[in-house]
């Protein structure tokens, strides 16, 4: 077993894990944060992003032992409980960016990230080529992408992006 030390959505943890475990596992599983789903198990669809430091992973090719010292946020982590909607959650939600929501957590811990690097006014081109690792085999992609371009501009206006 392996100790680990980290924050999850601002609250430290401390864990022993099996030094195989991924960081998937360990949030759903250990940590019982299910928002993070598992889609494909190879890296492929994008269900399981989270934030490493900030920035976009896909926790099922990480390694929990890998999240040692750094800080994680998941989907759970974006709004504070009976608070408003993060901005791009809120997007999402407006626009319907969704239908059966199991894409939906990493699209947006993707989405974040996207806006982050690449600023608040996004193409539609940009955010299509951006969203290259993430499947949604329901949507279409248009409203996830006029989702992404309204939360993005709204990102900009709110103190909680």
């Amino acid at each position: 077993m392996a100790k680990i030390s980290l924050i999850v959505n601002g609250n430290p943890v401390n864990a022993n894990v099996d030094p195989r475990t991924l960081l998937v596992q360990f949030l759903r599983e250990n940590l019982r944060l299910t928002g993070t789903h598992v889609g494909c198990d190879t890296s492929q669809c994008g269900a399981c992003v989270v934030h490493l430091d900030g920035k976009a992973v896909k926790s099922c090719t990480t390694l929990a032992v890998m999240a040692d010292g750094h800080e994680i946020r998941t989907i759970e982590g974006l709004a504070a409980d009976g608070g408003p909607l993060h901005p791009m959650q809120e997007a999402f939600r407006e626009h319907h960016g969704l239908q059966c929501g199991f894409c939906t957590p990493g699209m947006i811990m993707t989405a974040i990230d996207i806006v982050h690097r690449m600023g608040h006014e996004l193409s539609d081109h940009t955010i299509r080529e951006e969203l290259e690792g993430n499947l949604c085999r329901c949507t279409g992609y248009q409203n996830i992408v006029t989702s992404i371009a309204a939360g993005a501009k709204a990102m900009a206006r709110s103190d909680l992006a």
